[in-house]
């Protein structure tokens, strides 16, 4: 089957969800194209978090969709698909980057096991080859790759985001999430992280989506970018033309707050 690179990769239409009373987001709908990154910025309690649990398929929306092509070019409706279907994904196609490292590791076992146990899950059975693969990908982001046999409860909180990193990317995912893969971390840590970040989507082509408060972070990685307000994005387009141009009034003052007095 010949896919159409003007198909988008995922497309939300409509996406709303609703707790109780309170809103998470409303009526967001947009596409996001292979080897294309989109930022979803805002404020606490914009509704950028629960945008991107919405989208990766970890909560159902109250209204709207989310599709995705499939590696088979067949696009799919992502509240269709099963549990298994969805841990599927999870294992092949689709990465995700949590906040706190803890949330996406075992701490409990080797950093190598960590990034083995990714290719187990896709059918590799050879140990030797899986170890030589895990400590290629710790070479890739930077942890000796001495440390495999350690843990990550051994490791800074930086080698540890690295390490979730090489554990999403180990298997040339298509599509990851980073819900603020650089917050918590001190400035010169984040600055290495986000250079390794922004060289790996590069190399292999990924499209990411990525939720941050730090306009920095998005200007870095982004390609194009989503300002959210109480739960609906209010301006969206090119970084570089939205943080140098806002629109926006709300933009406009996040962007004020970033500049130097």
């Amino acid at each position: 089957m010949t896919i159409s690179r003007e198909e988008p990769l995922l497309a939300a239409e409509g996406l709303t969800r609703w707790y109780g009373r309170q809103l998470g987001c409303r009526d967001v709908s947009f596409s996001i194209y292979e080897g294309e990154v989109l930022a979803i910025v805002g404020e606490s309690g914009s509704g950028k978090s629960t945008l991107l649990q919405l989208l990766s398929a970890q909560l159902e929306p109250s209204e709207g969709h989310v599709r995705y092509r499939m590696r088979d070019g067949v696009t799919r409706d992502l509240g269709l698909l099963g549990e298994a279907e969805r841990r599927f994904l999870f294992r092949t196609d689709w990465g995700y980057v949590h906040q706190d490292a803890a949330q996406g590791l075992r701490m409990s076992v080797s950093a190598g096991a960590n990034v083995g146990e990714r290719l187990m899950a896709n059918g590799w059975r050879h140990y030797g080859r899986i170890r030589a693969t895990a400590e290629t990908w710790l070479d890739r982001v930077e942890i000796d790759r001495g440390r495999i046999d350690d843990t990550p409860r051994t490791y800074s909180g930086g080698m540890r985001q690295r390490l979730q990193i090489a554990r999403n990317l180990v298997t040339e995912p298509r599509l990851v999430f980073m819900d603020e893969p650089t917050g918590g971390l001190d400035v010169s840590v984040q600055a290495r992280l986000l250079d390794l970040l922004r060289g790996l989507v590069t190399d292999l082509g990924l499209a990411a989506i990525v939720v941050t408060h730090d306009l920095a972070v998005a200007r870095l990685l982004s390609h194009r970018i989503m300002v959210m307000k109480g739960g609906q994005v209010i301006e969206t387009g090119l970084t570089d033309q939205v943080l140098d141009d806002p629109q926006e009034p709300y933009t406009q003052l996040l962007v004020a707050s970033i500049l130097p007095a």
